[in-house]
């Protein structure tokens, strides 16, 4: 069984693409960072896209692990060039509804979920613990995966995952959802 601490990247940018970390982030990122060098980590693994990776380089520098990318834990869908952000929101929302709905620029809430959860199962028999740096959407496909949607809070559906938010999974259980404790 291995510990699982899946961190919501930090505050981004907020403008199409693959965005960076805000001055405040990056202080978010630090301080994460420095809650989990106390917490034994094995392994740090973080999706491909820019705030997570940089968020995750901030865990790595504070434990001197490698950083490990991984496709899985892409966000279900990004606002792009050439979208509007309405556009990107609308698309956004009806994913959120319709977790069989494929958004424009990514995959349906299920398959991110399952990929996800696929994820975890491949390295449940890593030696943990190991910090995940992901999105929130993503996080909550997870959560609505694992727990079903009654589960999971109607503030985390609609106004997602706070920045550098804490989930703690032990093997498949989820044993603490967004916890902000460690930014106090």
């Amino acid at each position: 069984m291995t510990l699982f601490y899946v961190v919501q990247h930090a505050e981004k940018e907020h403008w199409p693409g693959d965005q960076r970390l805000t001055a405040l982030g990056r202080s978010q990122a630090a301080r994460t960072a420095q809650w989990l060098s106390l917490r034994g980590l094995r392994a740090v693994v973080s999706s491909p896209l820019r705030r997570a990776r940089e968020t995750a380089e901030a865990i790595v520098t504070a434990t001197g692990l490698e950083l490990q990318v991984d496709a899985r834990l892409r966000e279900r869908a990004n606002w792009e060039e050439g979208q509007s952000l309405e556009e990107f929101m609308a698309d956004w929302a009806k994913s959120v509804r319709d977790r069989s709905y494929v958004p424009r620029t990514g995959v349906s809430s299920h398959e991110a979920g399952a990929q996800f959860r696929a994820f975890l199962l491949d390295y449940a028999s890593e030696p943990g613990p190991i910090a995940v740096t992901t999105h929130g959407g993503v996080t909550v496909d997870l959560l609505r995966t694992l727990l079903d949607d009654q589960a999971v809070t109607s503030e985390l559906m609609d106004v997602g995952v706070p920045s550098c938010a804490i989930t703690t999974i032990d093997d498949l259980a989820v044993v603490d959802i967004a916890s902000t404790k460690h930014l106090a």
